[in-house]
């Protein structure tokens, strides 16, 4: 993986599993660095939002003053949202009880918890394409969104019983699954190569 070792990734580390990403970054010898505060992500390359409760990310987001400083950075560099990060990098959540605000990089529309609550989670095989040919990828859906709305400009990658699970636009790739949990770094080496290797 010669093209990311020079490569500098953040993770936001505010609130969810960015642990996960952190372990399959440094298993392939790609710096890491947790994100907390904005001066966090300067000389960064690019940034992973992670899974977790959106309720909450987005709260800290604010108590920590990273809300500006997240959008111009993800305007600018790849990002990379899983989960719970596809949910805030998106630009309407149907549903919004909780008040949560998206950040609005995503020309999508997502239902929080689309694919059932956390007692019905599950592992699946979800049909790709990452530009080499279909394939098909072992994917976990943990309180998922599921996409409402895409985009023009948005690029469906993955689906899972034909609805998008992962997706594209311009710098930023979203996963409606988590994509950190076990051995499979295939979808993290496609976002460094593809996204953070330019």
């Amino acid at each position: 993986m010669s093209l990311s070792k020079n490569i500098s990734v953040g993770v936001l580390a505010l609130q969810g599993d960015y642990e996960a990403h952190k372990k399959q970054l440094q298993s392939l010898a790609v710096k890491a660095r947790e994100v907390r505060l904005a001066g966090d992500l300067k000389n960064l390359d690019a940034l992973i939002i992670p899974g977790g409760e959106t309720t909450t990310m987005d709260k800290l987001i604010d108590r920590f003053k990273l809300r500006q400083p997240l959008i111009n950075f993800c305007r600018s560099k790849p990002v990379f949202g899983t989960c719970a990060g596809l949910i805030m990098l998106s630009k309407k959540i149907e549903d919004n009880q909780s008040g949560v605000e998206p950040l609005g990089l995503l020309d999508i529309d997502v239902l929080r918890n689309g694919y059932g609550r956390q007692v019905f989670s599950f592992e699946e095989e979800i049909n790709i394409n990452l530009g080499n040919g279909k394939s098909q990828m072992a994917a976990t859906f943990i309180r998922a969104p599921k996409i409402t709305r895409i985009g023009k400009g948005v690029k469906v990658l993955g689906e899972f019983k034909n609805e998008p699970v992962l997706i594209s636009q311009n710098k930023v790739l979203a996963s409606s699954f988590h994509a950190e949990l076990g051995q499979d770094t295939s979808l993290l080496r496609y976002f460094l190569k593809t996204f953070a290797s330019g």
